[in-house]
């Protein structure tokens, strides 16, 4: 026997067996591929497919992003690079899963709809905005940039509405237990404060990246030096390394972590309503940063100072939440996260690697919370959802509950028919979602 044919057999049976569930999987989709307004009833089984795809969506982009930034830092940018590649394949079903949201309406209310189509509008456009100024500028020297700026934005909107489509429907499904509500919404803050922090990891990479330098053994490699001091016009030094890898001023680190990320575990905090779900989301940040971290530096790219600062922020977001008069719940938490944030950076500072950060910014950073943590609490009273949303793992009030679709049995698969249209007018949420915290 040749080893042409002895490698023919299993890839024949590769095949047939791909085809096959192709063809189920086929079997089970193409009934629910019709027109339709957001807000429809969604069978069960068809919104926990849509809403993993979202999940395999994410996890792929985080990973492809985590490993972009790294690859950034030891070679010369490239389009076609792997890091790219996954992303894109994450990217790609993302756009799938968009699409059959506008299209059949299944999954989302029109709000969530909205917000994932143009965040995924906005990311796609991007793109191209992003090759087109590589091509003319070249590197970009820091990850602060107009381009990159809108794939965070797209991306955010993304998420944010995949996270609406979350809150309001999973609660409908007796198949949905609460826990797995509650893990659902923590997964997808997750990503987003993953997705807002991103651009502070030239920091957490860049003050690194000046150590080694430093030390004599720099982690990029020569080429990667030679073009951004080209592009700068300047020799290969350390005022150019330092440019290179810090290229923005001390107070954005602890200001954007301290108001944008904490801004978001405030957020995450209300719609999960449950305690220690601010501590929750950055624990699972920071575990998932751990882990990376050796498999990037195993596969020989630079190391990142990891985020620890921010288990201690979630952690005095949940304290905060301990008080029940909101305002009052508001000045205090941002005097708090302030505090957790900026005393996290010193101890950090002092017992491993931290980016530089300007310790005398904490004033701004912590009158900036308290405003934006004022207008959440404000919205969250302005729309009632304070009083009338219950605890994660029931469904929004004027929502529907929706009966699981009957099963058609099929040859070998039990495939879900399409629910009816609802006779009833669906009712629209308002913009904000946020639950009443518990004690």
């Amino acid at each position: 026997m040749t080893t042409g044919s002895t490698l023919r057999r299993p890839l024949a049976r590769a095949l047939a067996w791909a085809l096959r569930y192709w063809s189920l999987i086929l079997a089970w989709a193409l009934p629910y591929w019709t027109r339709g307004e957001a807000g429809r009833r969604t069978p069960a089984d068809l919104f926990q497919v849509l809403y993993l795809g979202w999940l395999a969506a994410f996890v792929l982009k985080v990973l492809g992003s985590s490993w972009d930034v790294s690859w950034h830092f030891k070679w010369l940018r490239d389009d076609l690079a792997p890091p790219h590649m996954l992303n894109t394949v994450g990217t790609v079903i993302a756009v799938a899963l968009t699409i059959v949201h506008w299209y059949t309406g299944y999954g989302v209310d029109r709000t969530a709809s909205r917000l994932i189509v143009w965040g995924t509008g906005i990311f796609l456009i991007a793109i191209p905005l992003d090759l087109i100024n590589h091509r003319v500028n070249g590197l970009d020297i820091t990850a602060w940039s107009p381009s990159h700026a809108l794939l965070f934005i797209g991306t955010a909107l993304m998420i944010a509405g995949v996270i609406r489509g979350w809150f309001t429907g999973s609660g409908r499904y007796t198949e949905i237990s609460p826990r797995r509500r509650t893990l659902g919404l923590v997964a997808l803050f997750t990503f987003f404060l993953e997705n807002a922090h991103f651009p502070a990891q030239h920091q957490e990479y860049g003050v690194l990246e000046l150590a080694s330098w430093d030390r004599g053994q720099p982690y990029a490699e020569p080429s990667l030096l030679q073009f951004a001091a080209e592009q700068m016009g300047r020799a290969v030094d350390r005022p150019m390394i330092l440019k290179f890898s810090l290229p923005v001023p001390d107070y954005v680190y602890p200001v954007w972590a301290g108001l944008v990320g904490v801004a978001i575990l405030v957020v995450a905090r209300q719609v999960i309503g449950r305690r220690w779900s601010a501590t929750a989301v950055t624990a699972v940040y920071v575990a998932y940063r751990c882990l990376v971290w050796p498999v990037l530096v195993g596969g020989g790219f630079p190391p990142s100072a990891v985020p620890f600062f921010f288990v201690l922020a979630g952690l005095c977001v949940d304290l905060a939440f301990l008080v029940r008069m909101p305002y009052v719940r508001a000045v205090l938490g941002a005097a708090l996260a302030t505090a957790g944030v900026y005393g996290g950076l010193a101890a950090q500072d002092r017992l491993a690697e931290a980016p530089p950060y300007a310790a005398g910014s904490w004033a701004v950073s912590a009158a900036a919370l308290a405003a934006v943590w004022l207008a959440a609490e404000w919205l969250a009273r302005r729309h009632g959802l304070a009083d009338k949303t219950g605890a994660a793992g029931t469904p929004a009030p004027g929502i529907a509950a929706m009966p699981a679709a009957p099963i058609v049995a099929g040859p070998a698969l039990a495939v879900s028919a399409p629910a009816a249209e609802p006779q009833e007018p669906v009712v629209e949420l308002p913009a904000v979602v946020a639950q009443k915290p518990t004690a």
